[in-house]
């Protein structure tokens, strides 16, 4: 059993579903590996809901059994729960739900335990101590653009709730910096600036506009083309020259991205394309050793069972591809970097190429098949649309910049901040850092409120609305629960360690329970991959303590329960603060 220490902390589910395995295996002893199946009730009949019955009653039905149907099961399965303060009473509806209410005093301590000992006693504990997540990945000498913002925005709360749940993150920036392009992009720099060197950011200027250029160029004119093709030769023989060109190349735009990630408060560390390439020449001749590639057409290429494209990994002129780095990529991640869990979050449309790949290292033997450790998984996201529901650009179809569209975000929370009123009564630091939070956090919640793989629509109107499911609207009920915790003027740090929480109130027992529902939640929005489930979470939040704290029979300030009901308002902020921060959103604290 379980300490009463132990079950005052983290996930609901996993600690009723361990009082239920004690109860399944005195009920159906010689069932092996009965797994207990509880959900959270939607009903009126109780709080969780163990939902064994039937299933078992198919398999022991026709085996001289004792029991006479599925509600014969549910009531034996209640009988043999073992005590648990944790429970305060049990019923069977139907056929054979085990309904479960839990104790309010349970609750109440449970959550007082938290705001002692802090939040991080409610993180997971995935199985796995090493992770990679593969994000952002923008192309060097190329513009970011709104596909970026969100595989940046998704990685980034992938990786923020692994590290909450103690998983070392490897957050990998995998940029586009190797390739035939380079050949034209350095040729075309020695011709513009024979210093090369001297080629700054300023004298370079928009490395989009120099991009294009030196595409033109390379498409007009025959000599150029042949120069550039050579260039391409002679930097990954690695002359010393073109070497460097290279370098200067992607350092101005690594200045550029940065600008975004600076932004978004969102640190990478990046080993580009480039990075692996020693790795290439050993990874496919392993693979030739295990007779998984093969000759075809001139290419070099693994056969996929059940796809009818094979996977090209060294090209008919001799080339390496995409594949032929991923697959180096995948193959350093498991063995140097010993990773168990590695993501890669890009667009729907590489769906099919990275599932190519993990088939390979199925086939290879790099990961186990089927849905162990250590594994690999594509996160895929759909596209960010226009308000006309095309792919959203500008109006002359250049894709719009992120730092304009950032910065837009955030000039419009500004004027949204002066326009209440808010030039005359905050310093110039407050409205700058209260813009940066909501603005930024608005573009963020907007993309990561929505189910990851399907399309959004990129409204800012919508996003920066103070009504409704949006991070404004969050934002300023978080600093609305601050605000009650000054007026009152005690010490919520005194009252966590003196006072006593009670949830005797229906609205009160329902705000306990939303909040003790929050580690499952983070497990869940982890295991899925799926960032969304957090966001609705924080919004039901958000409603539910609005709903209790507007009713007159839960009056905070002045009441005879004032310092219970402020231990619940600290709570909830509490769990605000950290479902902001695992979305990469900053709280703000007065409006």
């Amino acid at each position: 059993m379980a300490s009463q220490e132990e079950e005052c902390k983290g996930n609901l589910k996993a600690q009723l579903a361990k009082l239920f395995e004690v109860s399944l295996k005195v009920t159906v002893p010689n069932e092996a590996d009965v797994d207990p199946l509880i959900a959270a009730c939607t009903g009126k009949f109780g709080d969780y809901q163990c939902n064994n019955a039937m299933g078992l009653w198919s398999k022991i039905k026709g085996k001289g059994t004792q029991f006479r149907g599925p509600p014969a099961v549910g009531e034996a399965i209640k009988n043999n729960l073992p005590t648990s303060e944790m429970i305060d009473s049990c019923s069977v509806a139907g056929p054979g739900f085990v309904n479960v209410v839990l104790s309010k005093n349970w609750m109440a301590k449970s959550i007082q335990k938290m705001l002692v000992e802090g939040i991080d006693t409610w993180a997971p504990q995935p199985p796995v101590k090493t992770a990679v997540v593969d994000f952002s990945s923008p192309n060097i000498a190329k513009e970011m653009h709104v596909g970026h913002l969100r595989s940046t925005i998704i990685g980034d709360t992938l990786a923020r709730m692994l590290e909450f749940s103690k998983v070392k993150v490897l957050r990998r920036n995998h940029v586009g910096d190797w390739g035939t392009q380079f050949g034209m992009l350095i040729e075309f720099l020695f011709e513009k600036f024979p210093n090369f060197e001297d080629a700054t950011e300023t004298a370079i200027g928009d490395l989009q506009a120099f991009y294009k250029a030196s595409k033109q160029r390379f498409d007009s004119d025959p000599a150029f083309k042949e120069r550039a093709q050579q260039a391409v030769v002679r930097l990954q023989g690695g002359e010393e020259k073109y070497r460097r060109a290279w370098a200067q190349i992607c350092e101005i735009s690594r200045t550029e991205f940065h600008k975004v990630y600076q932004r978004l408060g969102v640190h990478l560390e990046e080993k580009g394309e480039s990075f692996y390439n020693p790795y290439i020449p050993g990874v496919i001749e392993g693979l030739t050793k295990q007779g998984l590639v093969e000759e075809s057409q001139g290419a070099r290429v693994i056969f996929i069972e059940g796809i009818n494209i094979p996977l090209i990994v060294v090209k008919s002129d001799g080339g390496f591809n995409y594949a032929s780095t991923d697959l180096a990529a995948l193959w350093y991640r498991l063995n140097e970097e010993k990773a168990e869990w590695i993501m890669y979050v890009t667009d729907v449309g590489q769906q099919q190429h990275f599932d190519m790949v993990f088939k390979a290292a199925k086939r290879a033997g790099w990961l186990p098949q089927g849905d162990n450790y250590p594994k690999a998984s594509h996160v895929g996201f759909g596209l960010v649309l226009g308000e006309d529901g095309k792919r959203f650009r500008t109006r002359n179809t250049e894709v719009v910049r992120l730092v304009d569209l950032l910065d837009e975000a955030k000039n419009r929370s500004k004027a949204a901040l002066i326009e209440r009123g808010k030039g005359e009564e905050w310093t110039e630091e407050e409205i700058e850092s209260t813009a940066d939070a909501v603005g930024y956090g608005a573009v963020k919640y907007a993309d990561l409120k929505n189910n990851r793989l399907t399309n959004y629509t990129f409204n800012f109107d919508q996003m920066l609305n103070d009504k409704g499911n949006t991070a404004v609207y969050l934002l300023y009920a978080h600093a609305r629960i601050c605000s009650i915790i000054r007026r009152s003027g005690k010490d919520v740090e005194e009252l966590k360690n003196k006072g006593t929480l009670v949830l005797e109130h229906k609205d009160e027992r329902d705000l306990g329970l939303h909040l003790l529902q929050f580690a499952e939640v983070v497990e869940e929005a982890c295991t899925n991959l799926l960032p969304n489930v957090v966001c609705d979470y924080l919004y039901n939040l958000s409603e539910i303590f609005s709903k209790f704290y507007s009713n007159a029979e839960c009056k905070v300030i002045g009441s005879g329960k004032e310092t219970s009901r402020l231990l619940l308002c600290e709570a909830t902020a509490v769990v605000m603060r950290k479902c902001f921060n695992l979305l990469g959103i900053t709280p703000i604290y007065k409006i």
